[in-house]
């Protein structure tokens, strides 16, 4: 409006608000709410695992899920600028699992550290990503401090899809999130079994936020996500390998009869800059926590994957990777 007064940014020091890394800085980033200031930034879906986590002789800050891609996701925090332990550190948690992220954030990265982090992206593979940056906080006038995340490396070409970790977490130190998940595929595994539809139940249900399900073919799976803090259900057939690519255009050529043998469109998602993708379903404004509300939930989840696989199981069975020819794929979905 004309003539209306603004206030001035005014940045505030990170020891004002956060006297510790350990007892103040990483508690109040892995509060769900926070996370999710970070996953936005940075175009992730993340859900916290644990705290303090062990891997090999040190403790990650924190670890979560990408629960865009299933991936293992380790975060560590500095308060300072970035020193060489903390970057030792780093290469011990990447040793350490099969494939991963990992954030390393810290209120000033010397050039020294940023290039490291750029030549670690441009020397590993797919399995392993990088990301470095400058936390800061910032009020106007008497507000509240405000976060805000400076990305200063990343990974080339960074989608949210990764390979999936294949590292399994000590199932014996279960978290309350941990063990509600748990409690949440056992009750949903038994209403796969009433429903008696070609995905079952009988599977070991895991203590995470997602659960995968053969189709009956290797590079292909179903799974059911759920995801907090977008407050999400989804149902999808997931693709993966170093012909993903080309099973998701031949399988998107198909679209318009899939779709309508199914009755509801799906969201098509080429996570582009990796091998994998993803074609969904979706349930908006659901709580996984609320075990009241969980009988809809899992009647939706089973009935979604039980329409995928009938729409998608004979589909995937005869695709052969070399009929697609990139250059007649002028018509490509819109990046997921």
């Amino acid at each position: 409006m004309p003539g209306e007064t603004l206030g001035r940014l005014e940045k505030v020091d990170l020891r004002d608000v956060w006297t510790s890394e350990a007892s103040d800085f990483t508690p109040w980033l892995a509060r769900e709410e926070n996370l999710s200031v970070l996953a936005d930034t940075l175009g992730l879906e993340l859900e916290l695992e644990a705290e303090e986590k062990a891997v090999g002789p040190f403790r990650a800050d924190i670890l979560c899920r990408d629960t865009g891609s299933n991936a293992w996701v380790l975060i560590e925090n500095q308060l300072e600028r970035t020193d060489h332990n903390h970057l030792g550190q780093l290469l011990t948690y990447a040793s350490g699992l099969q494939a991963v992220t990992i954030i390393w954030i810290a209120s000033r990265f010397t050039e020294e550290h940023r290039s490291t982090l750029d030549w670690l992206n441009r020397i590993t593979d797919t399995g392993f990503h990088f990301f470095g940056l400058e936390v800061e906080l910032w009020r106007i006038g008497e507000s509240s401090p405000a976060p805000k995340f400076n990305i200063v490396s990343k990974p080339n070409d960074w989608s949210r899809s990764v390979a999936q970790a294949t590292r399994a977490m000590d199932e014996t130190d279960l978290s309350e999130t941990r063990i509600k998940q748990l409690e949440y595929w056992t009750a949903f595994h038994s209403v796969l079994d009433e429903i008696a539809g070609p995905v079952d139940g009988n599977r070991k249900p895991q203590p995470q936020s997602w659960m995968p399900y053969y189709i009956g073919k290797g590079g292909f799976h179903l799974s059911a996500v759920t995801t907090r803090p977008k407050r999400t259900l989804r149902s999808e057939l997931y693709i993966k390998g170093s012909r993903a690519k080309a099973h998701f255009h031949l399988l998107h050529e198909q679209k318009e009869a899939i779709e309508q043998e199914l009755g509801y469109p799906l969201e098509w998602e080429e996570l582009r800059a990796g091998q994998d993708s993803r074609i969904a379903t979706y349930l908006s404004d659901v709580d996984p926590r609320d075990e009241q509300d969980w009988p809809r939930q899992h009647q939706w989840l089973a009935a979604r994957l039980n329409e995928l696989y009938r729409v998608f199981a004979n589909r995937v069975r005869v695709l052969d990777a070399d009929d697609w020819r990139p250059v007649d794929n002028a018509d490509e979905p819109p990046e997921g």
